[in-house]
């Protein structure tokens, strides 16, 4: 549970009883129909962006307020919705999460990632210049490059806050799949404003005014949720997502 102002009992709480499992070499979803302040908790829990005001949030079966802060974020691999590259090359971004990383890790992630094509067109490659912000790249291209440090790491734990919206459909199924293997080991939580980003989920988390209103894989919830009925009906269909 999550208050603003915890110590007033008239203040209703933005995110109450909240509780799941996300688990290793498995995904879970999030429809992101929500103010940003409460979207999916995890991406606020996990790294201690905020803390829950009641309940625990556990990794690995630890008590995340009572982990190093270098132990959390080593494991965790964040990518944000506005994906920030900082100055320097494209190298020394892609080395932020790990240092000693080989040349061919830095360009097995951004295979994964998709984003080794236009990276091997330039003729500096890894040594490219990146300007603060990354604003000498598309959103896109951002994105993807984000998405590759975070494979760079090898975290047990990948949170995706959003981070596939500038892709075109193919390239965010492309990358997707080429996710997997490399994240068979890993929880992988995804929060999207496409229902096709996170229809193969192993879990799709249906939140409603702050709880959680239902939980279940895509076929699932087409059953049994009216709410996630309505969500899907709002977005393009397979058909017109591939046309």
């Amino acid at each position: 549970t999550y208050s603003y102002a915890p110590d007033n009992e008239q203040v209703e709480p933005v995110l109450k009883d909240i509780s799941f499992c996300a688990q290793p070499g498995k995904t879970t979803g999030d429809y992101r129909n929500l103010p940003d302040v409460v979207r999916l908790p995890c991406l606020i829990w996990i790294p201690r962006l905020a803390d829950v005001t009641e309940g625990t949030v556990f990794v690995d079966g630890m008590d995340v307020r009572k982990l190093l802060r270098h132990e959390l974020d080593q494991a965790i691999g964040m990518v944000p919705q506005k994906a920030f590259l900082f100055s320097g090359t494209l190298e020394d971004n892609l080395r932020d999460g790990k240092p000693d990383a080989t040349q061919e890790e830095l360009w097995e992630a951004l295979s994964i990632a998709q984003a080794k094509e236009f990276v091997e067109k330039n003729e500096r490659g890894l040594k490219m210049k990146v300007s603060e912000g990354g604003t000498n790249f598309s959103g896109g291209q951002r994105q993807r490059l984000a998405i590759a440090r975070a494979i760079v790491r090898r975290p047990s734990i990948y949170l995706f806050d959003d981070s596939f919206s500038a892709l075109d459909y193919r390239t965010d199924q492309e990358l997707r799949r080429a996710l997997k293997p490399v994240t068979q080991n890993a929880a992988v939580i995804i929060v999207a404003q496409r229902i096709s980003t996170i229809k193969d989920a192993d879990q799709i988390l249906v939140m409603n005014q702050g709880r959680i209103e239902a939980v279940g894989t895509h076929e699932e919830l087409m059953q049994s949720s009216r709410t996630y009925q309505e969500i899907v009906a709002s977005q393009p269909t397979d058909k017109e997502v591939a046309s």
